[in-house]
């Protein structure tokens, strides 16, 4: 695994607002599959640390919204939760300068992707929470997450919600999604996907996951019929 210098852990420490008492943990957090030996990367921490913050906050949700109905509380959670938000996080936090791969990896610039910088914040979650507890991870996502919290684009639904809903009401079907190309390397794909809504052309979008150019493509279609402009 990486070595991590002191001046680079006082950063993060900085960044996150948390100290690690485990080193061991945050070069996990940071480390792509690309960069590490031994299976020593953050897949599994990431897979923790999605469900540490999905607690956190549907519980922020559920607390701050008590007047919000369980519909209007589920789209919060998903703008919240998501990929493209967590990258959007790690990104202004300035997580990104510290994630570990390859050097070709490192040179293709793979560490900015929404992609890995979504899963290294998810991964870091993990880490905060095994390393200092179910409170710690809470102040460390309540921090970070807070301007989101205030920001009126998380009350806006997503496309793919927006347009499902559009359709149902229209007495349509709901609008169905594939694959039409994938391209680049394994560690940094880029997918079109279209959106075919019953009676309309299809919209194609493009992401570097599927979600991201599902979203991509129901705003296409939306933005194109006058439904709802894009943002």
């Amino acid at each position: 695994m990486h070595r991590l210098p002191d001046e680079e852990f006082e950063r993060i420490s900085e960044r996150l607002s948390y100290v690690f008492r485990d080193h061991g943990l945050l070069k996990r957090a940071l480390t792509h599959a690309s960069g590490a030996r031994k299976r020593a990367d953050y897949e599994r921490l990431e897979f923790l640390g999605d469900r540490v913050l999905g607690l956190v906050i549907a519980e922020e949700l559920y607390r701050r919204d008590p007047e919000r109905r369980e519909g209007e509380l589920a789209t919060r959670f998903s703008v919240l939760v998501r990929g493209e938000t967590c990258a959007a996080v790690a990104r202004e936090a300035g997580l990104g300068e510290h994630v570990k791969l390859g050097r070709r990896e490192t040179a293709d610039g793979i560490h900015l992707s929404v992609s890995v910088l979504g899963d290294v914040m998810e991964a870091l979650i993990a880490a905060v929470y095994l390393d200092g507890g179910l409170e710690a991870a809470r102040r460390v996502i309540l921090r970070l997450w807070e301007p989101l919290f205030q920001s009126r684009a998380v009350h806006r639904k997503d496309s793919k919600t927006f347009l499902q809903e559009w359709a149902l009401a229209n007495a349509l079907a709901i609008p169905g999604y594939r694959v039409v190309s994938q391209e680049g390397p394994h560690h940094a794909p880029n997918f079109a996907v279209e959106v075919q809504v019953h009676g309309r052309p299809t919209a194609v979008g493009q992401g570097s996951t599927k979600r991201a150019a599902e979203q991509a493509a129901a705003t296409a279609f939306l933005a194109r019929e006058g439904i709802r402009r894009a943002r």
